[in-house]
């Protein structure tokens, strides 16, 4: 049976205040109360930033050991695709990560590539050097284009040990479809809500403004349970984070899994 790691994709919201968090804490003691209520979280303000080892030791430090870490790798190198630049930012990224590395506080990194990463030779052959400066530490690939979705991308992930970001999300034409695949002993799954009006009209917070009904999450019950058969760890985040409601739905399959 893997171990089931459940939580949020950010915890640093604002608009949580009065939902999910006391209206009147601190926003340095977000990470702390969080940590009460979850065992992980993704950071995902990497993405928008470079993190720094100062700044993970700070969150290690505020969570009291209590959590543990996946890290979204900066927009850098998922988003810009410069081949004269990945390797310094690869290996800048990881240095910032040892005091989760130290600490065994690090589940992995997700390096999520945007739906205009396509399958095709230049973003494949980018795709591989990537891996190939990753290849020290647990990396998961989230694609937001379906055409990643076939054997030779599973296969190859298989063969480097890199783990696949199963999604659930709007069924929009070239969106990625729900499959429970696993491509190495990390199972991965965030949820981004189903709001298909907003995808690509909204903003960060209109985007994904959807709350799951428990009759949605118990459709990831079994699945889920079959994948704890097989998996290491099964990490489970909610993207969803409008209006608090990925600690709503992250709660609520907690609860559901437990039944």
């Amino acid at each position: 049976m893997g171990e089931l790691l459940i939580g949020t994709s950010g915890y640093d919201y604002d608009t949580w205040k009065g939902g999910f968090y006391p209206e009147k804490l601190a926003k340095t003691k977000f990470l702390e109360f969080y940590s009460q209520q979850f065992n992980s979280v993704e950071i995902n303000g990497t993405y928008y930033r470079p993190p720094t080892s100062q700044q993970m030791e700070r969150m290690k430090e505020r969570s009291s050991g209590r959590l543990k870490f996946t890290i979204k790798a900066n927009k850098e190198i998922t988003h810009a695709l410069d081949k004269s630049q990945y390797q310094p930012l690869v290996a800048s990224f990881k240095t910032a990560l040892e005091p989760l590395i130290n600490d065994k506080l690090l589940l992995c990194v997700l390096v999520q590539f945007p739906e205009s990463f396509h399958y095709e030779p230049d973003e494949r052959i980018y795709l591989d050097l990537l891996l190939k400066e990753m290849k020290d530490i647990p990396v998961v690939v989230e694609f937001r284009n379906s055409k990643w979705q076939n054997d030779i991308v599973y296969n190859a992930l298989r063969k480097r040990g890199v783990g696949w970001c199963i999604t659930d999300e709007p069924k929009l034409k070239n969106l990625m479809k729900l499959d429970y695949v696993m491509t190495s002993d990390i199972c991965y799954m965030r949820f981004h809500g189903r709001n298909a009006k907003n995808w690509y009209s909204g903003n960060n917070e209109t985007r994904y403004e959807y709350l799951y009904s428990d009759d949605e999450l118990r459709e990831f019950v079994e699945p889920i349970k079959y994948l704890l058969q097989r998996a290491r760890v099964v990490q489970l985040f909610f993207n969803n984070h409008a209006k608090s409601y990925a600690t709503i739905n992250a709660k609520k399959i907690e609860l559901l899994l437990r039944e």
